[in-house]
């Protein structure tokens, strides 16, 4: 039974931009707590929520804090205590949060974090790449990828079922683009909010510190006793609920009629040539490898839908048979190969499946990417087929100016 102060009439379609769609979800999943700090542009997804709450949709508390560290922190007293907790955040945000992010995974409370995916400065930076998606992906959390308001709505609805499900306990994030989805108004075909609550159902307690008949002690020390082990623990939880999240996937698909996957993939089949991305970048792809087949180049698009866990198994599926595999990292690679390019190569290295790999790092600070960008990506990776090599280096910059920029070092 839906138990927030009372229900929202809404469309059988709604014009939201991605922050108002994850307001809305954390509205209906009837958070506890949201504790928060404002950040561009993830100030939306927290505001937007405030105001359900000011006008009495919500039977939660809706904390402001001093700052995004205060945030997390306040997140995790709630869930220790025996809440449904969530916050929003991005770029320097997130950066001021890391430290907390290591305690809620260690403590394994399933808090659900928003993320609209921003650059991290210097220099400063309000627009949209993958830097605070990445800076978090060695943190413990889960990390799903939203490509659209409607998306981030469905997936923040599935964080929490996946987060607080007893085999997994652990927190979550829901990644979308920085301004790309925040901002953009799009359809978004909501559930209504009894259908929403039963989905997510009611918080399960587990190691509530406010149950006093059974008295609990989070974030002890373990020193070298103890604490292998407990990652360990920890570690394995994060790679078994990949059981869960295909469970909790196709049980929404029944109550929503789409169906998400742990790995997405457009007309990757039989494609000689599959870029491998995320976020908006995936359905500007989609056209580009439509324009690509119409020019005779089998193109395809793959998209890991849950960055972490790593899907490595999954991710040697879908590209066993391409000829060529270009990984589209939109984050600054800092002196080494970006993440993409990481995961797939090492999921493809001890197997027979040998296609070109190569590293594009683009959109940094949201800069643009369009159909052109992508098509000439899809002939000159075909044209590396043809020649059986790599054409000069395995990471190329696309868009950036300046020729001595555009080039790693490390030739193919």
């Amino acid at each position: 039974m839906y138990r927030n102060k009372r229900s929202m009439e809404l469309n059988e379609v709604e014009v939201w931009d991605g922050n108002v769609a994850n307001s809305h979800a954390l509205r209906q999943a009837s958070v506890d707590v949201v504790s928060a700090y404002p950040i561009t542009p993830s100030t939306g997804t927290v505001e937007a929520y405030a105001s359900h709450n000011a006008n009495g949709y919500v039977d939660g508390e809706m904390i402001m804090t001093e700052s995004e560290h205060a945030a997390m922190s306040g997140c995790i007293g709630a869930a220790a205590a025996g809440a449904r907790a969530a916050t929003a955040t991005s770029s320097q945000g997130l950066a001021l949060m890391v430290e907390t992010l290591y305690q809620a995974s260690g403590m394994r409370l399933p808090i659900v974090l928003c993320m609209i995916n921003r650059a991290l400065a210097a220099p400063l930076n309000v627009n949209g790449d993958h830097s605070d998606m990445y800076l978090a992906n060695q943190s413990g959390w889960i990390s799903i990828d939203a490509c659209t308001p409607e998306e981030s709505y469905d997936l923040v609805l599935c964080a929490f079922r996946i987060g607080e499900h007893l085999d997994v306990r652990l927190p979550v994030i829901v990644n979308q683009d920085g301004f790309l989805t925040s901002h953009k108004a799009q359809n978004v075909r909501p559930l209504q909010d009894e259908v929403a609550y039963d989905f997510v159902g009611d918080y399960k307690e587990v190691n509530s510190m406010l149950n006093f008949d059974k008295p609990v002690t989070h974030g002890v020390q373990t020193e070298s006793d103890w604490h292998f082990e407990h990652k360990a623990k920890q570690n394995k939880a994060m790679m078994d609920s990949v059981t869960v999240i295909e469970e909790v996937f196709e049980e929404y698909a029944k109550i929503s009629g789409r169906k998400y996957n742990m790995i997405e993939t457009y007309k990757a089949d039989d494609a000689d040539v599959i870029v491998v991305c995320l976020g908006t970048t995936y359905q500007t792809a989609q056209v580009a490898a439509d324009k690509m087949r119409e020019e005779g180049i089998k193109a395809g698009v793959v998209m890991p839908r849950v960055f972490r866990p790593t899907q490595m198994d999954k991710l040697v599926e879908v590209l066993k048979n391409a000829k060529a595999v270009v990984c589209m990292d939109r984050s600054a690679p800092g002196g080494q190969t970006g993440l993409l390019y990481n995961d797939v190569t090492a999921a493809l290295f001890n197997t027979p499946y040998r296609p070109l790999v190569s590293n594009k790092i683009y959109g940094l600070g949201g800069r643009d990417i369009n159909i052109g960008h992508l098509s000439t990506i899809f002939k000159d990776a075909q044209a590396e087929i043809e020649a059986g090599k790599l054409d000069g280096a395995i990471q190329k910059w696309i868009g950036v100016r300046g020729p001595e920029l555009k080039y790693y070092s490390v030739e193919g």
